[in-house]
């Protein structure tokens, strides 16, 4: 609680800052070389991420896992030490944190605050029951996961936030709107977290299945029944990364994936599962791009196309490679499947059947202290996802970790754009998908005036100030939307210049 405080006394400072027109940042992003040699499946010279045996440690029969260490002691104080492990390190020992049993429900449904997309806390009693509503992904008002059936079963959403990210949304949003340049440098503090949960009604899920599903209670547009959590992305700020760490969780057995092994450089081919026992795939169904692309009104039958975050393609000789970019490869990709393999290994409750998809972050090396990091991330404004490729050796480009990161519940319709990439095979390193796209430091008011700061990657912060601003829940949803056509817009256009 004393840490606490201390972030809320400098958090409340910000407020009274006096507002003033700042000079344009000039872009802190250099063009790079084009793609290069593409790096293909290897084993890595350290391919293993440990899971520390304390992660697993049993209190009475339950499991009881530490928070990790985030601050100024922890592997993220030094920026040139910090290795690719210690961020997958961090995302599954936060989740299996967050998991811990606190009297018989989860501590993320126990501790953490459930809140709208407006970011106001949900009106319940009950912390064992999820209130749900919202359905809409962020790609569209019309993408609408379903689970197949007669009639298919709609997949909803939940938001969680902490103690430190509430004080922070309520002591700086006001400010934010009424004078957006005082809250240019600022950015939410070590410790602050967000969660955003999939869920769907338990009477979806076939009965002998749904002892391999977290169960609790929930209350779907008013009625009360069972649900079950599908996903979860965890996003965290740690020393040195304000932008977050984005990294994601999903159940082991909910959709396919594309099959690249018989692609070609040239042609996509649709994906067909016989005797399926996918949750979210249809047995004898067959899926195109249009089942994983926004606008299509297609809600059921979806698949992963880049497990882990990991991107692939099919090259000049048809022979599936990992795409050559900013983040080290096959290095992140070992890590990943190395510590789900020991996590899995050592777990032996309900968590068992969840696995860890991959996490994002950027690399703020060089860049010292929290203004510096600020100044960064608003100048690279809606190019921050960029991934260029690069020379072997070198690492131009800021993003790091899993560069094509989406939760197949969550980003469904976003693993593909009909607008940049209408097909499988015309996807590469410059027009991938993956947080960043939409998760900038800029906001859009009205979509005329341009506001930026740290705060804005969070959709929920952005939420929060359009309810001040009067908006209700459906126009703050519209908003959002027109926001990702204008970053689409300018990127296109930053791209056109190169």
């Amino acid at each position: 609680m004393k840490y606490t405080t201390l972030i809320l006394s400098s958090i409340s400072l910000l407020a009274f800052y006096a507002c003033s027109n700042n000079s344009s940042t000039k872009s802190l992003v250099k063009e790079v070389q084009e793609t290069v040699a593409k790096a293909e499946y290897t084993n890595s010279d350290n391919p293993f991420c440990l899971a520390p045996q304390s992660w697993f440690h049993q209190v009475d029969g339950k499991r009881f896992t530490p928070a990790p260490n985030e601050g100024a002691s922890s592997v993220f104080a030094n920026n040139e030490t910090v290795s690719n492990c210690d961020f997958h390190q961090w995302s599954w020992q936060k989740f299996l944190w967050l998991t811990n049993d606190v009297d018989g429900i989860p501590l993320f449904m126990s501790e953490l605050t459930q809140v709208g997309s407006h970011g106001i806390p949900v009106v319940n009693t009950d912390k064992s029951t999820i209130i749900l509503k919202d359905i809409a992904q962020a790609s569209g008002s019309n993408d609408i996961l379903q689970v197949p059936g007669n009639p298919p079963t709609t997949v909803y959403y939940s938001i969680f936030l902490n103690d430190i990210f509430l004080h922070t949304m309520n002591n700086l949003g006001q400010a934010a709107v009424d004078c957006p340049s005082s809250v240019s440098d600022a950015t939410f503090p070590v410790g602050a977290l967000e969660l955003k949960t999939s869920w769907v009604d338990v009477n979806a899920i076939k009965e002998n299945d749904r002892n391999n599903y977290f169960i609790t209670n929930g209350e779907i547009d008013g009625v009360k029944t069972q649900v079950a959590l599908l996903g979860m992305h965890v996003v965290g700020v740690v020393e040195n990364h304000p932008e977050f760490i984005w990294a994601t969780f999903e159940h082991d057995n909910l959709a396919p994936e594309y099959d690249w092994s018989n692609a070609t450089h040239t042609t996509d081919i649709p994906v067909t599962v016989t005797n399926s026992d996918y949750l979210l795939f249809e047995e004898g169904a067959t899926a195109t791009t249009e089942n994983i692309t926004s606008g299509n009104d297609i809600h059921t039958n979806v698949f992963y196309l880049y497990k882990y975050g990991v991107p692939v393609e099919i090259n000049a000789q048809n022979k599936k490679v990992l795409m050559a970019s900013s983040q080290d490869e096959p290095e992140n990709l070992n890590h990943i499947t190395s510590i789900n393999k020991r996590v899995n290994n050592n777990l032996q409750d309900v968590w068992k059947t969840y696995f860890y998809n991959g996490s994002i972050w950027l690399n703020t090396e060089g860049f010292k202290g929290q203004k510096a990091q600020a100044k960064l991330l608003n100048a690279l404004g809606n190019n921050i996802s960029s991934n260029p490729g690069t020379e072997p050796g070198t690492k131009k480009g800021y993003t790091r970790g899993s560069i094509a990161a989406s939760n197949i519940t969550m980003e469904t319709y976003g693993q593909i754009s009909k607008y940049n990439a209408p097909s499988i095979h015309e996807v590469n390193i410059d027009n991938i998908g993956n947080c960043f796209n939409c998760h900038t430091a800029v906001d859009y008011v009205s979509n005329t005036v341009t506001n930026k700061s740290p705060l804005y990657f969070s959709h929920v912060f952005k939420g929060y100030l359009d309810h001040l601003r009067g908006n209700s829940i459906h126009e703050i949803k519209e908003n959002h939307i027109e926001e990702l056509v204008e970053q689409f817009l300018e990127r296109s256009e930053d791209e056109a210049k190169k």
